[in-house]
C-alpha cells in the first residue's frame, strides 16, 4: 500500500480537498486502484450533527495509524479489489493547535510504513499583493519550514496561486525548501476545477509519484483522462442556463452543501447546461418572517418562484422545517421539478406523526443514534421514473444518514393523494423512494445520493432534476436514458 499525505499551509480552505482528488484522478486513469481519507480534526462526540456554522475543539484516538492502515485496504471500487494507493486530506492548516495530534501520528506513521511507501504533498499559498504584482514566496518558506520542524518533508509543494508561477520563483521555492525544481508544481488559478487533474498531469506529477513510490504505471493512453479532458473543455462552452432554489437551513455558508452543490454540478454539466444555485432560508419562507422582515419574505419567495427547479437538502431540528413544507407544496402545486434529498425533523409531540423514530434506534439526542452507511433499496414498480434514471434497476445500493422514517401506517393514505412510495427497504418496512402522479418530476429519497455522485457519472436523482428543470427529462427517458453526444 502507497500512502500519500497532502497537507496545507498558510491558509485554511486552500485547496486541499481538490488537489487530493486530482491527485487520485490521474492516478485511477493510469489504472490503479485509488482510495482516500479525509481527516478533520473534530471532537468525538459525533461531529457528524453540529451545525456547519460550528467549530469544535479536537480530539483523536491512539489508535489512528492503525486505523488509517485497516480503512486503506477497504475496497471501494465495483471490482472490490484492494485498493493500492491511499491519499489522505489532512485538515487544518500547519501550526494549528487543532493537527499537531495527526501531525505527529503521521511523523511516526511514516517511518512504520517505509519511506518508498510514503510521501507528502503540501499544498500553499504564494501571494501576489496588486501593489507590487510580485509574487511572494515567503509564507511558502515559512510553512514549509514550520512543517518540517514538526518531523514532516515534503515531496511536492503544491503551489496556489493567481497566475501561473514565474520561473524565477519556482527556483526561489526550490532552493529555500530544500527541494528540487520539479517538485515545486504550479497550481494557479482556472476556469473550471475540473482542469486541475490536467494540470498536474502536465507537470509530471504522475512520474514523479511513479519513481518516488516505485509504482508500477501503464504508459499506454489513458481513456479516462481523454474523456475528463472533454468534460473539462465542455465545461467552458456552456452557453444554456438552469437555476436550482436549494431552500435549507444553512444557507450562509455555501460549503454546508458541498455534496449538494456538486451533484448539482456534475448533472448539469452532464446536460450541457450552466448551473445557476439560488440560496433561500428555509426560515425566511415562513409567514412570521412576514410580520418580522417583510423584505427578506418577498425576496425568498421571488428567489423561489423564479427557479427552474427546487431542491430540498436534509437537516436537523425543526427550525426552518415550515419554511421547507411551503416550497415543497408551491413545487407541488406549481408542477416545479422537485427532489427531496433525505428527511427532516420534526416536532415529536404531535398526535398526527407523518415521520416518526426508527423503532430499532435509540430516540437520544442525535448523537450516535443514526441508520447510517450503505443499504439496499428494492424499487417495487416497473414504470418508476427513477427507476429508469438508475438505468431500470431493479435495486440500489445508496449511503443513509437519519434516524426518522415515514410513518408505515399512513402509507395508504399517502397513496391515495398520488403519491407512490416506488422503493421499499429489503425488509418491505421502510419507505425509501416516493414519487408523486401527473408531476414532471416530484421525487423524495430517503438517501442521500449526492455521496455517489461522480463528474463522469452524475447521481441519477439530481440528473432527473436538471433534465426535468431543463425540459429535456421526457425525452432522456424515451431514448432509453442516454444523453447526446454533444
Amino acid at each position: 500500500m502507497k500512502y500519500i499525505l497532502v497537507t496545507g499551509g498558510v491558509i485554511s480552505g486552500i485547496g486541499k480537498g481538490i488537489i487530493a482528488s486530482s491527485v487520485g484522478t490521474i492516478l485511477k486513469s493510469c489504472g490503479l486502484h485509488v482510495t482516500a481519507i479525509k481527516i478533520d480534526p473534530y471532537i468525538n462526540i459525533d461531529a457528524g450533527t453540529f451545525s456547519p456554522y460550528e467549530h469544535v475543539v479536537p480530539h483523536i484516538t491512539d489508535a489512528i495509524q492503525e486505523w488509517v492502515v485497516k480503512q486503506a485496504k477497504v475496497p471501494v471500487d465495483d471490482d472490490d479489489v484492494e485498493p493500492q494507493v491511499c491519499v489522505i486530506e489532512l485538515g487544518g492548516t500547519v501550526g494549528d493547535i487543532e493537527s499537531m495530534p495527526f501531525i505527529e501520528a503521521f511523523r511516526q506513521f511514516q517511518f512504520k510504513v517505509k519511506r518508498e511507501n510514503f510521501c507528502n504533498i503540501h499544498v500553499s499559498l504564494i501571494p501576489q499583493p496588486s501593489a507590487t504584482g510580485e509574487q511572494k514566496t515567503k509564507p511558502t518558506q515559512n510553512s514549509v519550514r514550520e512543517l518540517r520542524g514538526l518531523g514532516l518533508s515534503p515531496d511536492l509543494i503544491m503551489c496556489r496561486c493567481s497566475t501561473a508561477l514565474e520561473n524565477s520563483v519556482k527556483e526561489k521555492i526550490s532552493m529555500f525548501c530544500h527541494v528540487e525544481p520539479e517538485q515545486v508544481i504550479c497550481v494557479h488559478d482556472v476556469s473550471s476545477i475540473y482542469r486541475v487533474p490536467l494540470l498536474l498531469e502536465n507537470q509530471g506529477v504522475v512520474g514523479y509519484l511513479s519513481r518516488r513510490l516505485n509504482m508500477p504505471i501503464e504508459t499506454k493512453p489513458r481513456k479516462m483522462l481523454t474523456k475528463w479532458k472533454e468534460m473539462s473543455d465542455r465545461s467552458d462552452r456552456l452557453l444554456e442556463h438552469c437555476s436550482i432554489a436549494l431552500v435549507g437551513k444553512y444557507t450562509k455558508f455555501s460549503d454546508s452543501y458541498a455534496s449538494v452543490i456538486k451533484a448539482l454540478e456534475h448533472s448539469a454539466l452532464a446536460i450541457s447546461h450552466k448551473l445557476e444555485v439560488k440560496y433561500i432560508d428555509s426560515a425566511y419562507l415562513e409567514p412570521s418572517t412576514l410580520q418580522e422582515d417583510p423584505v427578506k419574505y418577498h425576496e425568498a419567495w421571488q428567489k423561489l418562484c423564479s427557479a427552474d427547479g427546487i431542491l430540498v437538502p436534509g437537516g436537523f431540528g425543526v427550525r426552518g422545517t415550515e419554511g421547507k413544507i411551503h416550497a415543497i407544496n408551491w413545487a407541488r402545486n406549481q408542477k416545479k421539478p422537485f427532489l427531496d434529498a433525505n428527511s427532516t425533523e420534526f416536532d415529536p409531540e404531535s398526535k398526527h406523526p407523518v415521520v416518526i423514530d426508527m423503532p430499532e434506534h435509540n430516540p437520544g439526542q442525535m448523537g450516535g443514534t443514526m441508520r447510517l452507511g450503505k443499504r439496499r433499496t428494492i424499487f417495487k414498480t416497473n414504470n418508476s421514473v427513477l427507476r429508469k434514471l438508475y438505468g431500470d434497476a431493479e435495486y440500489v445500493d445508496e449511503r443513509h444518514r437519519h434516524r426518522f422514517e415515514v410513518n408505515p401506517e399512513l402509507k395508504s393514505h399517502f397513496e391515495e393523494k398520488g403519491f407512490r412510495f416506488v422503493g421499499q427497504d429489503v425488509e418491505g418496512e421502510r419507505m425509501e423512494v416516493i414519487e408523486l402522479d401527473d408531476h414532471p418530476y416530484f421525487v423524495g429519497v430517503q438517501y442521500h445520493p449526492e455521496f455517489t455522485s461522480r463528474p463522469i457519472k452524475p447521481s441519477p436523482p439530481y440528473l432527473g432534476l436538471l433534465l426535468a428543470s431543463a425540459g429535456k427529462l421526457q425525452g432522456y427517458l424515451q431514448k432509453g436514458c442516454r444523453l447526446s453526444p454533444r
